[in-house]
């Protein structure tokens, strides 16, 4: 199962979706989604290359010297074995010093997968693999910021064959930052759902969410449309909406603005340079028109003390949020 040094996936792909199969594979970080599909990959190819094979989960928190070995070596029928072995970032010194007598001479037609949550526990194994090019590293990192969270929906159609419109897909990675939450729904959404998966589709799905209801109160106050964001807020109170995400929308919308004002270049030519997706660079620089460097200054003052406001003992967040849309939309309107 050994490959060419060339073919391994750098940290910075999805290697959960592209790991090879080989005699040793680790999956490094807390994201159990991405270890969960880069195990269901491994089995899958596994399978496809020996068939049947005995499956053993091991614990390298609780294990006891000569374990892997024993369950390594090879049956009376010589049957393929994969073994998974769990709570790596807690394992104990015996099973440090087994499994890096282990990665010198693997088992033939065994594999081993090892899961290590994070941290520098096994530190010298953790080196040892990613030293060894024969043997794939899956880093399998939280999605923290929503740029990585719409990429990963936009990818996520793009394998089920379909697509989705950008605003859409910001839509949706909005409604929640639970990736097997999102992995589900563009399951769901590709399947159920016929042709370009748009804005309108989103909404009929996620409209109850705080985070979606909080991305139209941005585009009705940004475009000038003073009514409809006050409406808007007073609704998503009313039922309950957390005002916090709310107010996060508007800031991270006003921020992308003034990233962009005044600032020549091409959507994708800034995208990198803002960490950004050229779609909300596009978006940013129509919206900038509205907006002069002086109005940008005031609203993220006015958006910081409103951000105070709500978190601090101000008992009706309602008052701060519609003063701070109001203020938006309206320069919006004057421009």
């Amino acid at each position: 199962m050994a490959r060419s040094s060339k073919s391994r996936p750098s940290t910075a792909d999805k290697a959960w979706r592209t790991v090879p199969l080989a005699a040793v594979a680790l999956l490094y970080g807390p994201e159990e989604y991405f270890a969960q599909r880069a195990k269901e990959r491994l089995r899958k190819l596994f399978a496809e290359e020996h068939g049947a094979y005995e499956l053993s989960v091991l614990s390298a928190k609780d294990y006891k010297a000569g374990q892997l070995g024993v369950l390594a070596s090879p049956s009376l029928f010589d049957e393929p074995k994969i073994i998974e072995v769990e709570q790596l970032a807690q394992m104990n010194d015996l099973f440090l010093t087994d499994m890096l007598a282990y990665c010198q001479t693997p088992q033939a037609s065994t594999l081993t997968i090892l899961h290590h949550s994070g941290g520098n526990r096994g530190k010298k194994l953790l080196d040892t693999i990613r030293a060894n090019r024969n043997y794939p590293v899956v880093e399998c990192k939280s999605l923290k910021n929503e740029r990585d969270r719409v990429d990963f929906v936009i990818y996520e159609f793009r394998e089920a064959g379909r697509r989705i419109d950008p605003l859409a897909a910001s839509t949706l990675a909005a409604a929640s930052s639970d990736i097997a939450e999102l992995a589900s729904a563009t399951r769901q959404l590709a399947s159920d759902e016929p042709g370009e998966i748009t804005l309108e589709t989103i909404n009929r799905y996620f409209g109850g969410r705080t985070e979606v209801t909080a991305f139209k109160v941005a585009d009705a106050a940004i475009a000038g449309n003073s009514r409809e964001a006050i409406k808007l807020v007073r609704q998503a109170m009313d039922t309950g909406s957390d005002p916090i995400p709310l107010l996060g929308a508007l800031a991270a919308r006003i921020r992308n603005i003034a990233k962009v004002h005044g600032v020549p270049g091409s959507a994708n030519q800034l995208a990198s340079e803002l960490k950004m997706i050229p779609w909300q660079v596009e978006a940013a620089q129509r919206d900038a028109r509205r907006y002069s460097p002086a109005d940008l200054a005031q609203i993220l003052a006015l958006l910081a003390d409103t951000d105070a406001q709500l978190k601090g003992e101000n008992l009706d967040p309602l008052y701060p949020l519609e003063k701070a849309v109001l203020a938006i939309a309206q320069t919006a309107q004057s421009r």
